[in-house]
């Protein structure tokens, strides 16, 4: 570990973050309890951070103007989403740290020079094409044979700004099919990748301070529905070859990167035994969310602590924990909303809710989440499907 000349902001300074969705609101009430102030930019004014922060700045991601007014009143800037702009990033720069830095977004916030940074670094990827027409992405799906996705460079989380080919044996490699993917993600700039042979979808998250210290989570084993994360357990039941395998991996990527927080690296398991890196985030992730229950250090302590430079925190799992993802779904009915059975849910032993205080439920829209804890990993994603099942 190397020293670094920046300082330690001890408890008392005040933390601004890019973003007052469920992360930032998350971050904010670990940053509260170890007596750190926030402040938060999102152009959302019912923000779920809203509610537990210092100040709200309402404001667009490109405000760059608005992005120098928050961090005037800041000691660190991070953030908990990517669509923030480099302009906005660059602005707040000029009167605080802002971690992680611009350089870093700057190539995670776009798929292509993401996946193009990988390769170029030596990190295993699996086969893709950039595309930034309709002619390309044909010749993209042509090129790399069989079932493939297509996503938007930029924006576009949950299954949004993404299409699929050739899983319809129907309509596979039609240009009907092939034009629906081209909307999908945009009519824009994006990749098609070729799909992987899956055995199962894992992620893992790398801490690095500015003094060098690095730690890294166990892998979190996730299961999508519908490319939206459904359930996710801590820790991954992995071969302890492919668990350091894996780690290996994040943290050559949090270093290459000189990552200043944390970084949240998706994986694909191949039936071969193969890892393959998929996306990058920097910022709290949705997989690590039983971070709070399973592991000595919460993702969003740990994000605190390294973006004030402090030592980081022990990674290690106290007890296996699952989460469960609530969609906004729960909430409508065809007459209108209803309201989830959560007396029913917390009924089942081990199981806790977390709501993020969203205002307006809407289909696919994350809402909140369900916890569980169990003896295993296995024990702990029973428990909280169960729940989820009574809603």
């Amino acid at each position: 570990m190397t020293e670094s000349a920046s300082p330690v902001l001890l408890p008392g300074s005040t933390i601004g973050i890019f973003g007052g969705g469920q992360l930032g609101r998350l971050t904010a009430i670990a940053a509260r309890t170890m007596g750190y102030r926030i402040h938060v930019l999102d152009p959302d004014p019912g923000c779920p951070a809203r509610f537990v922060v210092d100040q709200c700045v309402e404001a667009d991601w490109g405000d760059a103007h608005e992005a120098a007014r928050l961090a005037r009143g800041c000691d660190v800037i991070t953030l908990e989403i990517e669509q923030v702009s480099l302009a906005s990033m660059n602005a707040a720069g000029a009167y605080a740290p802002v971690r992680p830095s611009e350089s870093l977004l700057g190539v995670i916030q776009d798929r292509i020079e993401q996946k193009d940074w990988l390769r170029r670094n030596g990190f295993p990827i699996g086969d893709y094409r950039p595309v930034r027409s309709f002619e390309e992405l044909r010749d993209a799906v042509h090129g790399l044979g069989g079932k493939c996705f297509c996503k938007s460079a930029t924006g576009g989380y949950d299954g949004r700004g993404q299409g699929k080919v050739g899983f319809d044996p129907a309509r596979a490699g039609t240009e009907e099919e092939l034009r629906a993917a081209w909307e999908a993600l945009g009519k824009g700039p994006g990749v098609v990748e070729k799909a992987v042979d899956l055995d199962r979808e894992i992620s893992i998250l790398v801490a690095r301070s500015p003094r060098g210290e690095v730690k890294v989570y166990p892998a979190a084993w996730n299961h999508h529905e519908n490319q939206i994360l459904a359930w996710s357990v801590l820790p991954a039941p992995l071969p302890e070859r492919m668990a350091r395998e894996a780690r290996e991996l994040a943290e050559g990527i949090a270093n290459c990167f000189v990552l200043e927080g944390i970084l949240a690296v998706e994986m694909f398991v191949g039936k071969d035994g193969k890892i393959l890196v998929n996306e990058l985030a920097p910022r709290p992730h949705n997989s690590y969310h039983s971070s709070e229950r399973a592991c000595v250090t919460s993702q969003f302590e740990q994000l605190v602590r390294a973006v004030c430079n402090l030592p980081l925190g022990d990674t290690a799992v106290v007890q296996p924990c699952a989460i469960s993802n609530l969609l906004g779904d729960l909430w409508l009915a065809p007459d209108g909303h209803r309201a989830p059975h959560f007396d029913a849910a917390l009924a089942v032993p081990g199981v806790r809710l977390h709501l993020y205080e969203k205002l307006r439920p809407r289909k696919g829209r994350k809402m909140g989440h369900l916890s569980a804890v169990g003896h295993t990993a296995e024990e702990a994603v029973e428990l909280v499907e169960r729940a989820h099942s009574l809603l």
